[in-house]
C-alpha cells in the first residue's frame, strides 16, 4: 500500500472530526428519547396496573353477585326441601299416631278380656274355698248342711281353668 500524503490524511481526519462533532447532539437527542421512553413506559405500566385493578374489582363484584345468587338459590331450595320434609314428617307422625291408637285399643281389649278371665277364676276359687270351709265345718262339728247351702255350693264347684 502506498503511503498516503499528509494532506490526504488531514482531509480524512477532518471528515471524521466533522462526523464526531454531531455526536454530542445525537447523544443528547438519544438521552431525550430515553427519558421520553421511560416516561411512556411508566405511564403504560400505571395504566396497565389501573386496568388490572379495575378488572379485579369487576371480577370480585361479578363473583360476589354470582355467589349471592347461588346462595339465594340454595336457600330457596333448602327452604323448599325443609317444607317437603316437614310435610312428610307430619304425615308419618299422623300414620304413627293412628297405628299407636289402634294398638292401644287392641291392648285395652286384651287387658279387659284378661281381667274378666281373672275375675271369673277368682270367683270360682272363692266359691270352692267357701265350699271346703263348709265341708270342714260339717266334718268337725258333725252337722249336716242344709239343702239350700248345698245347692249354692254344688253349682259353683267347677274346676278353674289354668
Amino acid at each position: 500500500m502506498p503511503p498516503e500524503t499528509l494532506a490526504n490524511r488531514v482531509t480524512i481526519l477532518e471528515h471524521k472530526m466533522q462526523s464526531l462533532e454531531g455526536l454530542p447532539d445525537r447523544v443528547a437527542s438519544l438521552e431525550v428519547q430515553i427519558v421520553q421512553f421511560r416516561a411512556e413506559v411508566r405511564e403504560e405500566f400505571s395504566a396497565v396496573r389501573q386496568e388490572m385493578r379495575a378488572l379485579g374489582e369487576t371480577l370480585r363484584a361479578e363473583m360476589n353477585c354470582a355467589i349471592d345468587g347461588l346462595g339465594q338459590t340454595l336457600r330457596g331450595e333448602m327452604s323448599g326441601l325443609a317444607g317437603t320434609l316437614r310435610g312428610e314428617m307430619s304425615g308419618l307422625a299422623e300414620t304413627l299416631r293412628g297405628e299407636m291408637s289402634g294398638l292401644a285399643e287392641t291392648l285395652r281389649a286384651e287387658m279387659r278380656a284378661g281381667d274378666e278371665e281373672t275375675r271369673r277364676q277368682m270367683r270360682v276359687l272363692h266359691e270352692e274355698v267357701i265350699a271346703r270351709f263348709a265341708l270342714l265345718d260339717e266334718h268337725l262339728n258333725g252337722r249336716k248342711r242344709s239343702q239350700e247351702s248345698r245347692r249354692r255350693t254344688s253349682g259353683s264347684r267347677r274346676s278353674p281353668k289354668r
